[in-house]
């Protein structure tokens, strides 16, 4: 029995092996090893790290990318210049799944004719708040005026306490409070499972959850209950007419107003605030109540950051920029149904009109 038990251990180790040369030798992610290099509050990949990123249990969309001497997906190092242009957002700036031409910072220098350096600042997983910070660092260690910030619907939820997508800065969910949640440093099995190419497959491509697969080990399955259907909005649009309750709307004001009062005084220039919109031409007839709490948070922040009427500050509604789009074109603008990014044509969409705003087009505002 225990020879019989070794040979099965033995067969599992080799099986094992022979998985991870083989997703070495496929295009899998590879570890990103984020951390705070630069600054204690701002999250980014160590100085000239190469790693892959891919998509998927295929592996689609497979780059090999490079940071910076910033630590930020890009092509170019940073250097101090008060021509330059900072994008600054989340995975929708990063956009690491697209080529490097089509990426949102080259996109804008060529909606710009070349004529400025253009930087992109975008991290994975970061909300509102983590912005502000680093368009502070932008201003003071590279001189930067003028910023573009590509915000999802979401991010201003996202910058609460515990939304799991902060990076420093954050407000408490309850007193709305300021706040900071940093990642924790890696511990050595973390580090260890980084360099494995199989780690990696199992938890960046497939995206299991070590967590919830050992908490349902626990818990006793038991069948559903059918979901109950999805209540219609009452008429056309209602979702997008729909206001924030009291709470959200306090919400919204105290995360725009933290927002706010990091980032403007550190803003030389103009700062062009894109907000990413709907990207079918029409609502849905049938629409998740979170999805109408978005947009109806989405909505408000637009109107408050709008009715300061800063000559400085340039808010563009992304949901007549895409409409203009679809109404005339069957391309998409995402990645694709297994990916929700915006595709080289959607990017384009947005910095063409950002590019309008730093360049003065009044138009670029939106109705």
């Amino acid at each position: 029995m225990g020879r019989r038990i070794g040979w099965v251990a033995v067969g599992a180790l080799a099986l094992v092996a022979a998985l991870e040369l083989l997703f070495r030798l496929l295009p899998t992610s590879s570890a990103t090893a984020t951390g705070y290099y630069i600054d204690p509050m701002i999250l980014t990949y160590p100085p000239g790290h190469r790693w892959r990123v891919a998509t998927g249990w295929d592996l689609r969309n497979a780059q090999t990318v490079r940071a910076n001497n910033f630590g930020f997906v890009s092509e170019r190092d940073f250097v101090a210049d008060p021509q330059a242009v900072a994008v600054i957002g989340d995975s929708f700036v990063e956009a690491s799944m697209l080529e490097p031409a089509h990426r949102p910072a080259e996109q804008l220098a060529d909606a710009l004719s070349r004529s400025r350096p253009v930087y992109g600042m975008g991290v994975p997983g970061s909300a509102l708040l983590d912005y502000a910070e680093r368009i502070c660092m932008a201003a003071k260690r590279l001189d930067v005026r003028d910023y573009v910030v590509v915000l999802e619907a979401s991010d201003v939820r996202q910058s609460l306490c515990g939304s799991g997508n902060i990076h420093g800065p954050c407000l408490d969910r309850q007193t709305l409070a300021p706040s900071t949640e940093l990642h924790p440093a890696p511990t050595p099995l973390k580090r260890l499972v980084r360099h494995s190419a199989l780690a990696q497959y199992v938890f960046s491509q497939l995206k299991l959850d070590s967590r919830r697969l050992l908490d349902n080990a626990f818990v006793r399955a038991v069948p559903q209950e059918p979901p109950a259907p999805p209540q219609a909005a009452p008429v056309a649009g209602a979702a997008d007419a729909q206001g924030p309750t009291p709470a959200q709307l306090q919400q919204v004001q105290a995360l725009a107003q933290a927002f706010l009062a990091r980032a403007e005084p550190c803003v030389r220039g103009r700062m062009v605030l894109v907000v990413d919109g709907r990207r079918e031409r029409d609502a849905p007839a049938v629409e998740r109540p979170l999805v109408r709490e978005i947009r109806a948070e989405r909505r408000a922040f637009i109107e408050l950051l709008r009715a300061r009427n800063s000559p400085h500050m340039i808010v563009i509604d992304a949901d007549p920029v895409y409409r203009e789009h679809t109404t005339r074109s069957p391309l998409s603008i995402v990645v694709g149904p297994y990916d929700e990014h915006l595709n080289r044509i959607g990017v384009n969409l947005l910095m063409s009109a950002a590019a309008r705003a730093l360049q003065g087009d009044a138009q670029a505002r939106g109705p």
